[in-house]
């Protein structure tokens, strides 16, 4: 992480004078009685009572509150600066937590390039409840300030977007929000950076979600999601729908979230570290028509990010001139790169928006959200940097023979 970019407000250290590199190893409370390093899987489901007005500790039912899993919530509201959060069975299922806090009548805005299913569960799911979505460009904070209407309710933003890598404005987009006299809720999806590259409550989201399977769990070992906010009254909300709704992550799934936390900033310097190699090397070759990647000058959105970001990530996304045919072919001939879906794990993963994570948009979706058909998505990993240089490098001049 360097100095000159990432200075936003209270970065990386809160009150207690410890960076943020510190607080993530020390982030569980360690409130085991025998004083475990790490956080035990207390695998049950429901807790003795010592009489029938309460029970005898802090625990009654797994769905509602268990050890394993409250130490994960403690540990994520810290690092995302919230004091807050609720953790859940998927990164979808903390979305739609989200979405629950609407009501029939409610309008949202959202951005055109954001997941495939958050953009689905809007328009589709939720528009039988009676709520009305507006897709905007969420890195024009004009554009969101002309979709707002009397109803609008929330402002759902993705930074950096799944999968072409743009990037909100997060102080502009919450100084639009915030003057809007209906006060709606601002709501950031922060899984594409992580917390330790960026927060978006410091800079006035009201609710930040994140999908803790990608880099906070870090291993490509367990479906998990988040929700954290610095509101009590919308905690208590996020905390009822995870409740009510039961979507709630396991214990095992909550010691693995952990066990990730405790490496995340060492993982994401190293998947930033060879992001940028493999964005460099990607810019400008005959093969490829453009690279997204906000580390790259001359992305639209780079200023921003620099600003915003303490560094530009782990994901790099190629569109390459031969259209479909060339990204097919591409991906093929890769062999370090595994042809894969999800991102974030220390494997480095390529795929195809168009035919995997976005399969179900129609043709002019993929155009509203600025993916053509020869876009692959690269979730670079952690492995050395000249292995993936090689094995990019390589396909690259395959797709030119």
């Amino acid at each position: 992480m360097t100095d000159e970019r990432g200075d936003g407000p209270d970065r990386d250290r809160r009150s207690d004078g410890r960076d943020f590199e510190t607080r993530e190893v020390h982030a569980s409370a360690r409130t085991d009685q025998y004083g475990a390093l790490a956080t035990p899987i207390y695998a049950n489901s429901t807790y003795e009572y010592d009489a029938m007005d309460g029970p005898r500790g802090d625990h009654r039912y797994s769905r509602i509150s268990g050890p394993t899993r409250g130490e994960l919530e403690v540990a994520f509201a810290d690092l995302e600066s919230a004091s807050h959060a609720s953790a859940f069975a998927s990164g979808m299922a903390a979305i739609d937590a989200v979405c629950s806090l609407l009501t029939a009548g409610d309008h949202v805005v959202v951005g055109e390039s954001v997941y495939a299913e958050t953009h689905e569960l809007l328009t589709r799911v939720y528009a039988d409840y009676g709520i009305e979505t507006t897709v905007v460009d969420s890195t024009d904070p004009d554009a969101i300030a002309d979709a707002m209407r009397p109803e609008t309710a929330m402002v759902y933003a993705e930074t950096p977007t799944n999968p072409t890598l743009r990037v909100v404005d997060l102080e502009a987009t919450a100084a639009v929000v915030d003057a809007h006299e209906e006060d709606p809720l601002l709501v950031v999806d922060n899984t594409f950076a992580s917390p330790y590259l960026q927060r978006p409550i410091e800079y006035g989201a009201d609710l930040v979600v994140e999908s803790l399977t990608k880099y906070v769990g870090g291993h490509s070992d367990l479906v998990a999601g988040a929700v954290a906010t610095r509101d009590s009254d919308l905690a208590e909300e996020i905390a009822y729908y995870q409740y009510l709704r039961g979507g709630t992550p396991g214990p095992f799934a909550s010691f693995l979230a952990l066990r990730g936390i405790k490496t995340l900033s060492a993982r994401m310097e190293r998947h930033c570290r060879n992001a940028t190699a493999i964005a460099a090397l990607c810019d400008g070759h005959e093969a490829v028509e453009r690279v997204y990647y906000p580390g790259l000058e001359s992305h639209p959105n780079h200023a921003v990010a620099r600003e915003q970001m303490a560094d530009f990530g782990g994901m790099v996304s190629v569109e390459f001139s031969g259209g479909r045919e060339a990204a097919a072919a591409f991906a093929a001939d890769l062999d370090v790169f595994v042809l894969a879906e999800s991102l974030g794990g220390v494997e480095s993963l390529a795929e195809h928006p168009a035919t995997m994570t976005h399969q179900d948009f129609s043709r002019e979706q993929l155009e509203r959200a600025g993916i053509p058909p020869g876009l692959v998505r690269l979730s670079v990993g952690t492995e050395a940097r000249d292995d993936l240089l090689r094995d990019v490098e390589a396909s690259l001049d395959r797709l030119m023979e």
